[in-house]
């Protein structure tokens, strides 16, 4: 009886959810065609739309930030490019553009040197998207099934050796995936980023206006959120440098 519950249940979802999908695909292939006529801003306002009705991919922002970097809005790109970093983190051509973007605004910061080991890790995990690796952890639970019904069913003992082995490869394989998701989603959800959108911000050794001014950061350039309080966010370079910025002069990716 549940099992035909659920199979209705299915049935009548589907189209519902195809119809959301083909209508979201629908606007992002809009925008890119407005985009190839080089309409970049008509293009933005149809992106723009597509996100609003819950149609956020790497794709999505990657476009966005191109279309900006087109109409000459840097910041606005650099916010774009790094909100499709986030979603796809081992991507080359994000990467690449979001170099070409910073080389336009007017801070050159260094990050400060990392211990190589934390380096590889990083990338390690990082290698993937999120996309991909929910898409491999559904295989591998699905594969881990399959074999294991097979080995229910097997005559032979070599038979039953085989799939069992290969139904608990696929197994640990998934939670694997499962756990390299979930140290990339807190990695990624921990590292609260923001883009300076100011043309110019001077950094405050306190959360206040008459505090002492530290240095001074310019339009484009990508800061960690250390903490937040009312008005102000506490914020660190790539070099290390830290300091105090009003909250308005940055938005978060």
């Amino acid at each position: 009886m549940l099992t035909r519950i659920l199979f209705l249940f299915l049935v009548l979802m589907f189209p519902l959810i195809s119809w959301g999908t083909e209508q979201q695909q629908a606007l992002f292939e809009k925008a890119n065609q407005l985009y190839s006529k080089a309409k970049y801003k008509e293009a933005l306002k149809v992106y723009e739309q597509s996100v609003a009705d819950g149609y956020q991919s790497a794709e999505v922002f990657f476009n966005m930030g191109n279309a900006y970097y087109r109409v000459g809005e840097i910041p606005s790109a650099l916010l774009y490019y790094e909100k499709a970093h986030k979603l796809h983190p081992s991507d080359e051509d994000i990467d690449a553009n979001i170099q070409l973007a910073n080389s336009k605004t007017t801070d050159k910061i260094e990050a400060a040197p990392e211990f190589f080991l934390t380096t590889w890790w990083h990338k390690f995990f990082l290698l993937f998207s999120v996309d991909t690796l929910s898409a491999l952890n559904i295989f591998c639970w699905i594969t881990a099934a399959i074999v294991m019904v097979v080995y229910l069913f097997a005559q032979s003992i070599t038979q039953k050796k085989v799939t069992f082995y290969m139904g608990i490869a696929f197994f640990f394989l998934g939670l694997i995936t499962i756990l390299i998701t979930k140290k990339q989603s807190d990695y990624l959800n921990s590292h609260q980023e923001a883009i300076i959108f100011s043309t110019s911000v001077k950094v405050k050794s306190e959360p206040s206006d008459v505090s002492k001014d530290l240095f001074i950061i310019h339009a484009g350039v990508k800061v960690d959120i250390v903490e937040n309080q009312e008005n102000w966010l506490k914020i660190k370079l790539l070099n290390g440098n830290q300091g105090w910025i009003s909250a308005e002069s940055a938005r978060e990716i």
